[in-house]
């Protein structure tokens, strides 16, 4: 039950993005050109997904367990750190050079488009990177607390 209805959720989000033009890099690449042709229908897909959030995290901040009976696991830092910084520049420096985010260039990638494959390609290493990074460093920071 619970992967149909993951199935169901995510096809509902990528007909959603698709219907919502976010699967489109040159609607999103207009979006963000505020000096240019600026094309603000974008900002309504925003604001629309920020109010269904809003509420959402409201109903599930109640609640100990899903709908379909599994446990809630809500995110608990409300801190704003570098890595959150930096990870939110990265994000939107990569969502303004290529018109994708994560969610659309994954739709994108599954109907066949090329330029969302470079996208996916490209993020599955930054992923890999990362990671790789990661360990690296909390790796060292470890040795060195414990020498």
């Amino acid at each position: 039950m619970n992967l149909l209805a993951a199935f169901g959720a995510g096809l509902v989000f990528g007909i959603g993005l698709i219907v919502a033009g976010m699967t489109d890099p040159g609607k999103v690449i207009g979006f963000l050109d505020l000096a240019g042709s600026w094309d603000p229908s974008l900002g309504l897909v925003m604001a629309g997904a920020i109010a269904v959030g809003f509420f959402a995290f409201r109903v599930a901040g109640g609640r100990s367990a899903s709908f379909l009976g599994g446990a809630m696991h809500l995110p608990s830092r409300r801190d704003i750190d570098v890595r959150l910084v930096a990870g939110s520049l990265v994000f939107g420096a990569g969502w303004g050079l290529a018109g994708f985010c994560p969610g659309p260039a994954l739709v994108s990638f599954a109907s066949g488009e090329a330029k969302a494959a470079v996208f996916v390609a490209a993020m599955l290493v930054g992923m890999v990177l990362y990671v790789a990074a990661d360990r690296l460093i909390h790796g060292r920071r470890q040795r060195v607390e414990q020498a």
